[in-house]
C-alpha cells in the first residue's frame, strides 16, 4: 500500500472518505481487499495466494516487514 495518483489503468474506490487507487489487473487476481487500520499500522487481507500461509505483510510500523 502507498500514496500515489490514479493512472490510466487504475480503478478509483471511495470508501468512508477514504480513495482507494487500484490497477485494474491486480484486482483481477486480489478478487477483493480488506483494509483495516489498527492503531499500529495498516492490515490488509485479500483472496491472492502468496504461496505459504507463514508468510505475512504489514507497513506502517518501525517493525513492519515482507516475507
Amino acid at each position: 500500500m502507498a500514496l500515489d495518483e490514479p493512472r490510466g489503468n487504475d480503478d478509483i474506490y471511495d470508501v468512508k472518505g477514504f480513495q482507494f487507487v487500484v490497477d485494474k489487473d491486480f484486482m483481477k487476481q486480489a478478487k477483493s481487499i480488506n483494509v483495516d487500520f489498527t492503531g499500529m499500522g495498516f492490515h490488509i487481507d485479500s483472496q491472492m495466494d502468496f504461496g505459504s500461509s507463514s508468510s505475512s505483510c504489514s507497513s506502517c510500523g518501525s517493525s513492519g516487514s515482507c516475507g
